[in-house]
């Protein structure tokens, strides 16, 4: 879909900087229902355009002629795969008036936005490894990689499900290495891009008119074989049994869900992607150098927010069998991650996790400094950021380090639930969820809707 002639591009003043030479370039708004006049009945089911997003305007967006609506709501998932140092992370009293920790420190910038969790995991996640349970972070599924597992539908491929179609990537699966934290209805990894290069292409290079009409062609050999499939299934459901109807009919659902997909990427294919004044970042190929590769993807993840490219990302941190080129670092990162309460081995591990942190908390301030109306970013951004591990020295996938950031919570304190008698963090993920729209009462192992220290 071509954009409308009359729309026009300029910089705004107030646009915020990535860095010397890198800033967002803003577009007017345009009325939702100015333009379904221009295109007619067929632009019915037309998504919100880059032209019409609250965040690639100054002014925020017009849907219709109703007044300018709130920023949309997103959700990103990090989850560090060789966890972190409890008694560096946890504070020693709860409440509002803890003492920072050594890695909140590195966050104490933004210690009115976020929330500490001690006292969360989902059950039985005793796996076939001790790594096992990275799999089922945003699944709940229970005893990950043993015989008979399926996983199941992950958190942010449930909240893709349902506000994947207003963007033109339903969701970002996103990594340092080649794990993903993203899992399909069907229990299907979902790959992570780990090359920040290929990111910043996809969301923001357009490709050549033969490019385009060659993915067209693509989209729609897809939604013809789709039709194909959907219609032979119909026709085998009328000769089976009750069971297998009931199947088919979860596998017809997906069909479905699959050609609204493909529809709605064949629209976005023919759309003009959002212009930023940045260059392509090169990739750091150096897997040693752990956390330039974790900084330069936190700033594609910060694009891709703010030009409203996707509402859903998730990214893995992931460790290295190698030393990291940090100083004061000579140790393999996954052997001192099993320190066994070797001293000299925490304070190295220290060294690269509060390096970790550093990092964090610098993608923390760029979604602050960003500016929605009256909110920034990160007030319509819920970051969950923790790991699958509770100490991973022993894989123990209890007391997992969970930390809560932005999406308009009241934050500032830190929770502990108990430690023995752990709260299921899936209770966390559903009201995740609600937040974003899902109509939802359960996820997982979920016993209710929300946690103790969830404060909105």
């Amino acid at each position: 879909m071509n954009r409308p002639a009359n729309s026009s591009t300029q910089q705004s003043e107030s646009a915020p900087s990535w860095g010397e030479g890198s800033q967002v370039i803003l577009r007017q708004p345009i009325a939702r229902r100015q333009l379904l006049r221009g295109l007619g009945a067929a632009a019915i089911g037309l998504p919100i355009l880059e032209a019409m997003s609250p965040m690639l305007s100054a002014t925020a967006a017009v849907h219709g002629a109703e007044p300018p609506s709130a920023s949309p709501n997103r959700f990103i998932a990090i989850c560090a795969t060789l966890g972190f140092h409890g008694p560096f992370l946890f504070p020693e009293q709860t409440g509002r008036d803890y003492e920072l920790s050594p890695y909140l420190q590195q966050l104490k910038e933004h210690r009115d936005q976020f929330t500490v969790f001690s006292g969360l995991s989902h059950p039985d996640q005793q796996g076939n490894n001790g790594h096992a349970s990275e799999m089922t972070w945003l699944t709940g599924a229970r005893r990950p990689g043993l015989a008979g597992f399926r996983n199941t539908i992950s958190l942010d491929q449930l909240i893709a499900s349902h506000v994947g179609l207003e963007t033109r990537f339903p969701y970002l699966a996103l990594g340092t290495g080649g794990q993903s934290l993203s899992w399909t209805r069907s229990g299907v990894p979902i790959p992570a891009e780990s090359r920040p290069s290929v990111v910043f292409k996809s969301l923001f290079v357009q490709g050549s008119e033969t490019e385009v009409a060659d993915q067209m062609r693509q989209l729609r050999r897809g939604r013809s074989i789709l039709d194909t499939v959907s219609g032979e299934a119909a026709k085998l459901n009328r000769e089976l049994g009750q069971r297998d109807r009931e199947k088919m009919d979860q596998y017809l659902s997906s069909v479905r869900e699959l050609e609204s997909r493909l529809q709605q990427t064949e629209g976005w294919a023919q759309r003009p992607k959002p212009v930023v004044d940045a260059q392509p970042p090169k990739d750091v190929t150096e897997k040693t150098q752990a956390i330039e590769r974790q900084r330069l993807m936190y700033e594609m993840i910060a694009m891709a927010l703010q030009t409203d490219s996707t509402r859903t990302i998730t990214y893995t941190l992931s460790g290295l069998n190698a030393v990291p080129q940090i100083a004061g670092v000579s140790s393999d990162w996954h052997n001192l991650s099993h320190h066994g309460k070797d001293p000299e081995k925490i304070n190295e591990l220290k060294l690269i996790e509060q390096a970790e942190f550093d990092c964090f908390g610098e993608f923390l301030t760029k979604l602050h400094s960003v500016r929605e109306g009256d909110q920034t970013l990160l007030d319509r951004t819920a970051v969950l950021f923790g790991s699958n591990l509770g100490n991973a020295s022993s894989h123990d996938w209890h007391n997992l380090p969970i930390i809560l950031a932005g999406g308009g919570y009241r934050h500032g304190q830190y929770v502990a639930h108990d430690e023995k008698n752990n709260t299921p963090l899936a209770n966390l993920h559903v009201a995740l969820a609600q937040r974003m729209g899902v109509p939802t009462e359960s996820f997982g192992s979920s016993t209710q809707v929300g946690i103790r220290g969830l404060d909105s």
